[in-house]
């Protein structure tokens, strides 16, 4: 058996780090992804569909994306299991009791475990609604059925005990009888193997900030006689960070440090070490290059390279030497001199060093 198991898309998210055009542009590409993710169920065969929450970022959703998600979900025409988060929780006015939804989806609206059966699939599959933020963990939960596959869809954080959200200790995932529990809360991927059960999460459909780097997509699960879950990345517009020495030339330290093609990213750049940053020009000649891109100056003054040479001293000999020698040198030679000189420098002040 193989399902598609997907969360976190927090459709119509706000993205005020943007200009407004820009917002309005990222909340429709997180509608088209809809699409792409419904090909790869189709692509990859699965039987049936796990979105474990988030699906909105607040139960105030457009119509569009209500639409967007309903089509998606129609096009996949398996069945499609829906487990509320607490930013889509369930509640008498949200778009999950309000709005009629394709018959092959099935929305959970229970705080404890409730399931439903795909007697074609041999399969049981288990979920919860949060109905409010405060919801029951998964303490004292056990798969019930004769089924072949117990699996479990449900909006929860296996990583801290102090979360905000449903916390699933690793000791329930192994109570549990589960196959396979698939998780949403938390944005970038990652799995747990508890007694015989997988539990895992496949992070956010879409990076919306600097926290969520990277690539972003699904899993696709794969139940035989052990089960294994594959990270399927979607492609769209990555957020990413970069922290750049400066040195004598910003713009090529930047240039040098950058992928080949970066215009549909969002990229954020940190620019340390000793000298000078010209931000309005640095980023009037790199902001073509992004989707939006964002320059933070934590340089420190340049230091004074042969403020020692004066000094009668060990100290003072060495950038005497160093400053007529470079005076006296011509391309690399001048520019490895220099090098030589500020490394000394700094390690000369205490400071750590690292050899380019």
């Amino acid at each position: 058996m193989k399902l598609l198991h997907a969360a976190d898309f927090h459709l119509d998210s706000p993205f005020r780090a943007l200009r407004p055009e820009q917002a309005q542009r990222r909340r429709e590409e997180q509608r088209e992804l809809l699409q792409t993710l419904a090909a790869l169920c189709r692509k990859e065969q699965c039987q049936l569909v796990l979105l474990s929450g988030d699906l909105f970022d607040s139960k105030e959703v457009s119509r569009q994306s209500l639409d967007a998600l309903k089509a998606m979900a129609e096009e996949m025409t398996v069945p499609v299991c829906i487990a509320p988060g607490n930013h889509d929780f369930y509640c008498e006015t949200s778009p999950y009791a309000r709005e009629s939804w394709p018959e092959n989806v099935h929305i959970f609206t229970e705080e404890t475990p409730d399931s439903i059966v795909f007697p074609g699939l041999n399969c049981r599959v288990w979920g919860a609604a949060f109905r409010q933020m405060d919801c029951p963990p998964l303490e004292n939960f056990h798969a019930a059925g004769e089924e072949i596959y117990q699996i479990m869809a449900l909006h929860g954080d296996p990583l801290s005990n102090g979360s905000f959200s449903r916390f699933v200790s690793k000791a329930a995932i192994a109570a549990s009888g589960l196959s396979y529990l698939g998780l949403g809360h938390v944005h970038r991927t990652g799995s747990i193997k508890a007694g015989r059960t997988l539990c895992a999460w496949p992070g956010c459909l879409m990076g919306r900030g600097f926290d969520e780097t990277g690539e972003k997509g699904a899993l696709v699960v794969t139940l035989e006689a052990s089960v294994s879950a594959k990270f399927c990345p979607l492609p769209g517009r990555r957020y990413e960070t970069l922290a750049i020495e400066v040195g004598d030339n910003p713009l090529q330290a930047i240039l040098s440090a950058l992928p080949v093609d970066t215009r549909q990213d969002i990229y954020r750049i940190t620019l340390h070490g000793a000298g000078e940053a010209a931000l309005p020009e640095l980023q009037a000649a790199l902001q073509d290059r992004f989707f939006d891109l964002t320059i933070l100056d934590e340089t420190t003054a340049p230091k004074n390279l042969w403020e020692a040479e004066a000094q009668d001293s060990l100290e003072g000999l060495y950038f005497r030497l160093l400053h007529k020698a470079m005076e006296e040198a011509e391309g690399d030679d001048k520019r490895q001199l220099r090098l030589a000189a500020s490394l000394g420098r700094r390690f000369l002040d205490g400071e750590e060093v690292q050899l380019p």
